[in-house]
C-alpha cells in the first residue's frame, strides 16, 4: 500500500446500506493507519461519518448537475480531479457502471460489489425458494477492498464512545430515571412495516416505564409521530425536534431500539446499542441484518404459516394471501424481548 493511499468509495444510496458501512470503515482505518477515503453519495447522510477523520464526502446531485449520461460524464471528471488510486463501487447499479467504464478507461484499479442478486432471486421466489442464509452486505463490502488489497478482520472491531446528548435532550431529561428506548415504526415499503396500530399498543404499553424516542422521516411519518408524542406522556418525537447529527447523540445514549428492517437499526447497532428488528415480507437471511445483533432480537413472521417469506428483497412485495401476515407478529412478542434486553440492562447500570 502506498503511502497517504487514497480510495474513492461509490455508494449513492440507500441510507440503510450506506449505514451498513461503519463497522467496515472503522476497521480500515485502525488496520491501515495511511488509508483514505472519499466516499461518494447522498448529502443526507453526511453526518454519520462524523467519526472519521480520515474520509472526505464528495455529495452527488442527480436531479441537476449530475442528471443523465452527460452528469455522469461530469461527475467523474470532478471525480478524476480527485487524484484517487482506486475505486471501490460499493453499489453495482447502473450509474455506477457507467462510472466504472470512464474510470477503467483511465486504468484505474476498480472492484465492485457482488450483491448475490442470483443467491437473493433463490431466496424470495415463490417456487423452488432456496431458503438459506446469504453473505451479509457488510462482508460483500469488505470482499470489495480484501480484492483492493486491505483485508479486514472484522474481530478488530470497536465501538465508539458513547457520545454527549444534545443540550436541549440534557434540559428535558436530565433529572429522568428512566431508560431509554427509540422506536423507527416505518420502513420504505410497506412490506416492511408492522402495523401501525400494533405498534402503537407496543409504545403504549413501553412508555408507562420507559422513556420512548421516535424516529421517522417522511412528512407523513412525522405526523403519526407528532399524534403519539401528545397521545403519551413519555413519547418524544425526534424527527420534529432534532436534526440527523443530533439524532446520532441521542441514539449512542438509548438502551434499546425497536426499528424495522431499515435505517435507524443500524445506526443504532453502530453505536453498540441493542436492537430487536422486526421482519415482515424480508428476512436476515438476505444479509441486511443489524451488525453483532442476536439472533433473539430478529422478530419475523412464522414461516410455517407464511413459507413464501421473504418475497422480495426491499420488502416491495405482498403475496397475495400475505396482506395481514405481519399481524401474526403479537405486540407482547416485541414487549417481551424488550424487557428481556432491558433488565440486562437495568442491572448493568446499577
Amino acid at each position: 500500500m502506498k503511502k497517504n493511499e487514497n480510495i474513492l468509495v461509490i455508494r449513492f444510496s440507500s441510507l440503510g446500506d450506506i449505514a451498513i458501512m461503519i463497522p467496515l470503515l472503522r476497521v480500515l482505518f485502525k488496520t491501515y493507519p495511511d488509508l483514505n477515503l472519499t466516499i461518494v453519495t447522498n448529502k443526507k447522510i453526511v453526518p454519520i461519518f462524523n467519526e472519521f477523520k480520515r474520509i472526505k464526502v464528495f455529495l452527488v446531485d442527480f436531479n441537476n448537475k449530475h442528471k443523465g449520461f452527460l452528469g455522469l460524464w461530469r461527475l467523474f471528471k470532478e471525480l478524476n480531479a480527485l487524484k484517487t488510486s482506486a475505486v471501490a463501487d460499493l453499489h453495482a447499479v447502473i450509474r455506477s457502471y457507467v462510472l466504472g467504464i470512464f474510470f477503467k478507461i483511465k486504468l484505474y484499479r476498480l472492484k465492485r460489489i457482488n450483491k448475490g442478486r442470483k443467491e437473493k432471486k433463490a431466496l424470495t421466489r415463490r417456487k423452488k425458494k432456496v431458503f438459506k442464509p446469504l453473505t451479509t452486505t457488510l462482508y460483500r463490502y469488505s470482499d470489495v477492498f480484501r480484492k483492493l488489497g486491505f483485508p479486514v478482520d472484522f474481530l478488530n472491531h470497536e465501538f465508539p464512545d458513547r457520545l454527549s446528548l444534545p443540550n436541549k435532550l440534557i434540559e428535558k431529561f436530565n433529572e429522568s430515571k428512566k431508560l431509554f428506548i427509540g422506536i423507527a415504526p416505518f420502513a420504505s415499503h410497506i412490506g416492511k412495516r408492522y402495523p401501525l396500530d400494533l405498534m402503537q399498543k407496543v409504545i403504549g404499553y413501553l412508555e408507562k416505564e420507559y422513556q420512548i424516542f421516535l424516529f421517522g422521516y417522511g412528512e407523513r411519518e412525522i405526523l403519526k409521530l407528532d399524534i403519539w408524542e401528545k397521545a403519551f406522556s413519555n413519547v418524544y418525537n425526534c424527527s420534529t425536534n432534532l436534526n440527523l447529527e443530533e439524532q446520532l447523540k441521542l441514539i449512542s445514549n438509548l438502551n434499546l431500539m425497536i426499528s424495522m428492517d431499515s435505517f435507524n437499526g443500524h445506526l443504532a447497532t453502530n453505536a453498540g446499542v441493542p436492537v430487536i428488528t422486526i421482519w415482515g415480507m424480508t428476512h436476515p437471511f438476505l444479509g441486511f441484518s443489524p451488525f453483532l445483533q442476536s439472533e433473539l432480537n430478529q422478530i419475523g413472521i412464522n414461516r410455517n404459516e407464511y413459507s413464501h417469506i421473504p418475497s422480495s428483497v426491499y420488502g416491495n412485495k405482498i403475496p397475495k394471501g400475505y396482506e395481514k401476515a405481519f399481524r401474526s407478529i403479537s405486540p407482547l412478542i416485541i414487549i417481551e424481548r424488550a424487557e428481556q434486553i432491558l433488565k440486562i440492562k437495568h442491572h448493568q447500570n446499577q
